[in-house]
């Protein structure tokens, strides 16, 4: 057991060794536009490793127009928040709906289970890439590259400390329905993890910060990111799925390491925009 722990402990570090370089680079280096870019492709794989979850039981597989409409859609609707276009972006969900819709009435004769299919679908558009959308719009604003950081580190920080929380102290079962392996300790050391994290990220860099603000934001980022994980994982158990992908080795799939980050999104989103 303790070498399948340590194994697995190697894969995570060796990935995020080779992975975050390239992220500092692109967010110092390669602009709003291009990160905004970048976001768009992780919503495309993201969608793809979700429909994999979600269909994964269906007797018929889901129509591929569907899957289509939603993977131009999610850029369509990152690209529209780029441009700070959000009365068009919430238009284009309206219309995925729509579109959606009229392509379940033709194909309700071949699949009765095609409502379904279309909940899923526009469920899919709205986790992914609506949520990804707030990532894009904090970028392009004022101190946007401080800020994505903060967000990334905060995540990271209470990922990597309820990991290790659990795996050392885990006694008692947070959701044993939802995710069997998360436990309570786990997940009080990783908002523990995101607290001082925080804390440590304002007075170094954002000492302008209001402290008892400061301190209910980092604290929502964290349950944000926690409730985020767990939604995952509930979808994953009820599909029999244990990752979402197998492209980043000790990781998952990008939808597993971005769950936590969906939902942080927009409380982060809230904060900086209305409460900073």
């Amino acid at each position: 057991m303790k070498s399948v722990v340590k194994n697995m402990h190697l894969k995570r570090w060796l990935t995020s060794i080779v992975a975050l370089p390239f992220l500092f680079f692109l967010l110092y280096k390669g602009g709003a536009f291009l990160f905004a870019i970048f976001i768009c492709l992780v919503s495309i794989i993201s969608l793809r490793e979700y429909f994999r979850i979600v269909f994964n039981d269906a007797t018929i597989p889901p129509p591929g127009i569907l899957l289509f409409l939603a993977y131009i859609t999610g850029p369509a609707i990152i690209f529209a928040s780029f441009y700070r276009l959000f009365n068009v972006a919430i238009l284009l969900v309206a219309i995925n709906l729509i579109f959606s819709s009229l392509i379940s009435i033709f194909y309700l004769k071949k699949d009765k289970s095609i409502l379904e299919a279309v909940a899923k679908q526009v469920k899919g558009v709205v986790y992914i890439p609506l949520f990804l959308s707030y990532l894009v719009i904090i970028r392009s604003g004022e101190n946007g590259i401080e800020s994505i950081f903060l967000i990334l580190g905060l995540i990271i920080l209470g990922d990597t400390g309820a990991f290790y929380a659990g795996t050392y102290f885990g006694r008692h079962k947070l959701a044993p329905l939802v995710s069997p392996g998360k436990t309570i300790e786990g997940s009080v050391g990783g908002l523990g993890a995101t607290l001082l994290g925080g804390m440590l990220f304002r007075y170094y860099f954002m000492p302008q910060l209001n402290l008892g603000i400061a301190i209910v934001f980092f604290l929502c980022i964290g349950i944000a990111g926690q409730a985020g994980d767990l939604f995952e994982s509930l979808f994953k158990r009820r599909a029999g799925v244990k990752d979402s992908g197998n492209i980043l080795p000790g990781h998952g799939g990008i939808l597993d390491r971005i769950d936590a980050l969906l939902f942080a999104s927009p409380v982060a989103y809230l904060f900086m925009e209305y409460l900073f």
